[in-house]
């Protein structure tokens, strides 16, 4: 899609309600419509473009992707833009009928429908979202009938036109400058009619079935991620291409990781000894225990890195790292002898500040 502002097309601000986006696109869809414009080419393309415009601002998730990524995020939730004007008006019928108070000279009956999309929510630990994982899942489903093959009409027979709508789909009839149609409700807008139904669908050609399918969650994975399977979704109509699933993954917190990004972060708790004289110490990581090297004068809250111990990153190479912050822990309940060797400690690092090598002798020394 070319890079267009879709705000600018509609002339509205970026912070517009939902009411004055339906207001704006009226206007131009009004002027501009091709049924009052017929061979304007210009007016084609601006009713268009509003169009499409108008088709991702309405849409909450659509308008949120837009404002954060622009037009290419927009490829990520299957929106490419209108084809043609059977697109627009297949899209917007009911719209356009509140907008003029009729829907479109062109019929819409034959135009192809693609399936609604489905959703699937799936919970997966901290450790499988690390390391990726392959499961089988059911999705309940409508499918073409196995019995009438989708036409909806008995084995054996099949539908005709209707008689009402003579095969268009409407009803039309003059009303001034414009021609007023409506759906036939004979044959509800189908243009056919099925006399004697299929007993398995009953006339629908779809019935309700539940699909077993083998998927893989990509190692990286975050709370919220979206995986697409294009043609898993609800059969099209009118020989229309069949829409997608969308799984939404949902990511269970983990009782001692936290994830930030690519990195891991965890706390190691140290003792006081072991944060003054430095130390070797094992940390645990996702896949075993690592060693980390603690070196002398340790402070409490200081954090480590240890490379290539995170989540991978998801479409490209490389992972991230494990942080470790230390936290230096208070001995408790010290025996006489560990009271007595602090003691010790303590006299010898008074000797040191007052030898100029504390704060008081740091202080003394500014005076």
């Amino acid at each position: 899609m070319e890079e267009r502002d879709y705000y600018e097309i509609l002339g509205v601000s970026r912070n517009a309600t939902d009411e004055e986006i339906k207001k704006a696109y009226r206007r131009i869809a009004m002027e501009c419509h091709p049924d009052r414009n017929p061979g304007n080419k210009e007016a084609e393309e601006r009713f268009k473009i509003a169009s499409e415009a108008y088709e991702v601002l309405r849409d909450p998730e659509k308008r949120r992707v837009y404002d954060r990524y622009g037009i290419e995020g927009l490829k990520g939730t299957g929106f490419t833009g209108f084809r043609g004007f059977e697109d627009i008006f297949t899209s917007f019928g009911d719209l356009f009928e509140d907008f003029f108070g009729f829907g479109s000279t062109r019929s819409r009956r034959s135009a192809a429908r693609q399936g609604a999309d489905l959703r699937y929510d799936m919970k997966i630990s901290f450790e499988e979202a690390a390391f990726g994982k392959e499961t089988d899942i059911e999705i309940p489903k409508r499918a073409l009938c196995d019995v009438c093959g989708g036409s909806g009409a008995q084995p054996g027979t099949h539908s005709s036109v209707c008689p009402t709508c003579r095969g268009t789909g409407q009803v039309s009839r003059s009303q001034g400058f414009f021609t007023i149609s409506t759906p036939c409700s004979r044959c509800r807008g189908e243009g056919r009619v099925i006399s004697f139904p299929c007993t398995e669908c009953r006339g629908a050609g779809t019935v309700r079935r539940t699909k077993k399918l083998h998927i893989t969650i990509p190692a990286g994975v975050d709370n919220g991620s979206k995986l697409r399977l294009r043609g898993e979704g609800e059969p099209g109509e009118r020989g229309g291409p069949p829409g997608d699933l969308f799984i939404f993954i949902h990511v269970e917190p983990h009782e001692f990781f936290i994830r930030d990004g690519d990195h891991i972060v965890c706390q190691i708790p140290i003792s006081f000894p072991q944060a003054a004289l430095g130390a070797e110490i094992e940390v645990p990581a996702l896949n075993g225990k690592r060693k980390l090297t603690i070196p002398k004068g340790t402070e409490t809250g200081e954090v480590f890195k240890i490379r290539g111990e995170g989540f991978p990153r998801l479409g490209s190479s490389g992972r991230g790292d494990l942080l470790v912050q230390v936290v230096v822990k208070t001995p408790k309940n010290l025996t006489k002898q560990q009271e007595e060797l602090l003691r010790q400690f303590e006299k010898l690092s008074s000797k040191k500040e007052k030898e100029g090598e504390g704060w008081q002798g740091l202080f003394s020394r500014r005076r």
